[in-house]
């Protein structure tokens, strides 16, 4: 199963790194289903990555989401691996890699496309209700 542009895939010890982070990686739907659950039943906003391993700006953005996620903990911090879940992905219509959603109680509230750091760290921050734990 190859990835956009005709990349091949990569071995799995080259995943994204998000050590040391709160991230859930998300690799079926029903894990999915499950994280979305439990944060709607916690009040918890959703910050959804839709990422690839052999994406440069995601193996770029991954530590620095790998933080947020350890700075905001009244967030759900999710990443997709689009090559694992691919139908689930276009269901998305994920047209770039990495792209970010946002979700209160299961719908989307915003996004964002592309590794674009500080405007992600301005949504999260939006998102968590402007405080951080730190």
């Amino acid at each position: 199963m190859g990835g956009c542009a005709g990349k091949a895939r990569r071995e799995d010890d080259d995943k994204l790194d998000f050590k040391g982070g709160n991230v859930h990686i998300i690799t079926t739907k029903e894990g999915w289903d499950q994280k979305i659950a439990e944060a709607n039943r916690d009040g918890k906003t959703v910050v959804a990555n839709f990422s690839a391993s052999w994406c440069g700006p995601c193996r770029v953005i991954a530590p620095v989401y790998a933080e947020m996620s350890k700075t905001y903990p009244q967030l759900m911090f999710l990443t997709i691996d689009v090559d694992d879940l691919m139908d689930f992905s276009s269901s998305w219509d994920i047209r770039a890699t990495p792209t970010f959603f946002f979700l209160k109680n299961g719908q989307q509230i915003d996004k964002l496309v592309g590794a674009n750091k500080p405007e992600l760290e301005k949504k999260v921050l939006a998102a968590a209700g402007g405080s951080s734990s730190k």
